[in-house]
């Protein structure tokens, strides 16, 4: 008791709740508990967050363009030969820009077409590339950079025909259309006879040099076998020659 006020308790010592380290010790499982709560909502936000600027760019960037897909590529041509002027062609001539150049001659039978500004070229032998490249020679005196162009209107000479003879149902010319066989040839001339030796039979063609080159021939294998190796391509003024049979 206060001797000073007998009759009057003292009055009590109030420390507030969060002084003292009383306080901090009671508050200390809630700041744990706050911080794990805060750490997992940071944990589960932090890969959200990083997924949505890859979504956003996923979404804006261009897709990247395909590639076109192959055209399917043809099979190999075989190897045509261009067609070889002979007499009795008809070609066209025709000069760039010079309509006054351009006409349409036969080919004579000593083999040689005349032209305005050429007076006597040969034409028989060659290619209509090989005859234009001459002729732009020729007229490359006359005009600036002359540009020709040689057009067989109608072929009519032997150069476009190929000759079958010997034991065929019908010995003829056959006129040459582009990757023509042999096949095609046996069956414009009616086949082969009962006589003929289509094994030894032969295809005889003229080399640039000029000379005679003999393909031998088994046209009875193709025709009675199906051997198709023997359906070799013919070309213009080939000869195809069927002997006889040997009894």
């Amino acid at each position: 008791m206060n001797r000073m006020n007998p009759g009057r308790q003292p009055a009590p010592r109030i420390v507030p709740n969060g002084g003292g380290w009383l306080g901090r010790l009671r508050a200390f499982p809630a700041l744990c508990a706050a911080a794990c709560i805060a750490g997992a909502i940071a944990a589960t936000a932090a890969p959200a967050a990083a997924d949505e600027p890859a979504a956003q760019s996923k979404a804006v960037a261009p897709s990247a363009p395909q590639a076109p897909a192959s055209a399917p590529q043809s099979a190999p041509a075989g190897t045509a030969s261009e067609y070889i002027i002979g007499p009795g062609d008809t070609i066209q001539v025709f000069v760039w820009r010079s309509p006054e150049l351009s006409v349409t001659v036969p080919v004579r039978p000593d083999g040689k077409i005349s032209t305005p500004l050429i007076e006597d070229v040969v034409a028989v032998g060659k290619t209509p590339s090989q005859l234009a490249r001459e002729m732009e020679t020729v007229l490359s005196a006359y005009i600036r950079a002359p540009q020709v162009n040689i057009i067989v209107t109608n072929a009519l000479s032997a150069f476009s025909h190929i000759t079958v003879i010997g034991q065929v149902a019908k010995p003829q010319t056959v006129p040459y259309k582009e990757g023509m066989t042999v096949m095609d040839v046996l069956l414009a001339v009616g086949g082969l006879t009962d006589f003929a030796a289509g094994n030894r039979a032969k295809l005889v063609r003229k080399d640039p040099a000029g000379k005679d080159v003999v393909i031998k021939l088994h046209l009875q294998d193709l025709l009675r076998k199906g051997k198709m190796s023997e359906n070799v391509n013919v070309r213009p003024g080939d000869v195809l020659v069927v002997p006889e049979a040997l009894f």
